[in-house]
């Protein structure tokens, strides 16, 4: 009985999925390599309900405020907060890369690398201009944004329309108890599709090891070694420091969202694990309008993952190619990604998209120099967005905490229990009709 109870949990599934998938991938390669699908089947299964949680989200957050007025001042700090973050992100990707040296010695001649491998994603890099930029976040139409899936122009639609609800009255109450039952089906939908998400960490670690194996990391694994120590100490520096003087503890934090971090880890992406994060941390006492607002405008502009990435692989290029980078050069690089890590999602492989618009824009750098790191690229995918989700959940709590929209007893007293499993889970939990 006591083994069953333990197999119930989401996250023992998750690993079961995970060691599963190493096995298969080492013993048999092909076979593994031929399980790609279900990985991405799994995530591709998520995204296509993202953009209409974003969208209820954001709605009922704003419709359940008594001061729309608010609204400002939460999405001016969190915006503020996530540049912050990104530049610290930096800031310890570069001193990592200083450290660890990863490039030195290669001496790689920039003219024998192969320029096809960065040539394929030119065709999905982000305007580098801040005006196309702001323009993009404008939507084409009001149903194109939610087709494509474009996380940003239905959030400028969804801040439209709650204020639009909250200025009607009566019809809008109406037209709000719709969307509140579509946000219900929508969770209750979700609960369905995470029950086969060890499934989904299965094929995706499968794949990795049977097409990438640990021969593909060879004397690129300092790089590896270099960019998982930038990530720790970000974490445990940078956002420990923020969880104490937000006043709760970062370790409780990353136990309390350990089946989330396991399938971030699994699967490479954090877009799965977003309906759960707006769940749980309304569950810890954060205000359903700072959660709403501040977790998915974080999915696209607080990938600090992204940032260390970015620097780092950037100055192993150069170190590889021995190619000398002046302080100014490096501050203007730093500069750079703190734009081209904003136009990254949180899905798998867009870091390396993010770097090569990052390297087309930096005319000191090859930006065939992506040949060199292509192959070990998915074996740091996976601390990519684990870490992005968990500074976008410290920063939730932290901006709460500053909105004075944050129960301090509700989140002590759960971080201390620790998460437990309710029948509730799979819809918001702060929805008026549960709130008794």
């Amino acid at each position: 009985m006591k083994i069953k109870s333990i197999l119930g949990h989401l996250y023992v599934q998750v690993l079961i999925g995970v060691a599963l998938g190493v096995l298969i991938g080492s013993l048999w390669p092909n076979l593994g390599s031929a399980l790609q699908p279900i990985g991405d089947g799994f995530v591709k299964l998520v995204k296509f309900m993202i953009a209409p949680i974003v969208f209820c989200t954001i709605v009922g957050g704003i419709t359940s405020l008594t001061d729309t007025k608010k609204v400002g001042p939460t999405l001016v700090r969190s915006l503020g907060l996530f540049y912050v973050l990104t530049a610290l992100a930096l800031a310890f990707g570069l001193a990592a890369v200083m450290l660890f040296q990863p490039g030195a010695g290669l001496h790689i001649n920039p003219a024998h690398l192969d320029s096809s491998v960065a040539a394929k994603y030119t065709g999905q890099l982000p305007s580098s201009n801040p005006v196309d930029f702001i323009l993009s976040i404008i939507p084409s139409s009001f149903v194109g944004a939610f087709a494509n899936g474009e996380v940003l122009p239905v959030l400028v639609i969804a801040l439209l329309c709650g204020f639009g609800f909250s200025k009607l009255g009566a019809p809008g109450q109406q037209a709000l108890s719709v969307v509140s039952s579509f946000n219900k089906l929508l969770f209750v939908i979700f609960g369905y599709i995470m029950k086969v998400a060890p499934l989904g960490a299965f094929g995706a670690m499968a794949f990795t090891v049977g097409k990438y194996g640990a021969h593909s990391i060879g004397n690129l694994g300092m790089l590896i070694l270099a960019f998982y120590a930038a990530c720790i100490a970000f974490v445990a520096v940078g956002l420990g420091i923020l969880a104490k003087l937000t006043g709760f503890s970062l370790w409780r934090i990353l136990r309390y969202f350990k089946d989330e971090f396991l399938i971030v880890l699994a699967t490479s992406s954090s877009e799965p694990v977003l309906p759960r994060l707006l769940t749980k941390l309304e569950r810890l006492g954060c205000d359903r309008s700072v959660v709403g607002l501040v977790v998915p405008t974080g999915y696209s502009f607080n990938l600090t993952g992204t940032a260390i990435y970015l620097t780092l692989a950037s100055m192993f290029i150069a170190q590889a190619c021995d190619i000398h980078l002046g302080w100014d050069q490096i501050l203007l690089m730093l500069g750079m990604m703190l734009l081209t890590s904003k136009g990254a999602a949180g899905v798998t492989g867009s870091g390396f998209v993010a770097l090569v618009a990052t390297l087309t824009v930096m005319p000191t750098l090859p930006v065939a120099g992506v040949a060199l790191i292509v192959g070990i690229d998915r074996f740091m995918s996976e601390a990519r967005a684990l870490t992005s989700t968990v500074c976008n959940i410290v920063s939730c709590v932290a901006v709460a905490k500053w909105q004075g929209a944050l129960n301090l007893e509700k989140l002590r007293t759960e971080l201390q229990a620790g998460y437990k499993p309710t029948e509730r889970d799979t819809i918001p939990l702060a929805d008026p009709v549960l709130a008794h």
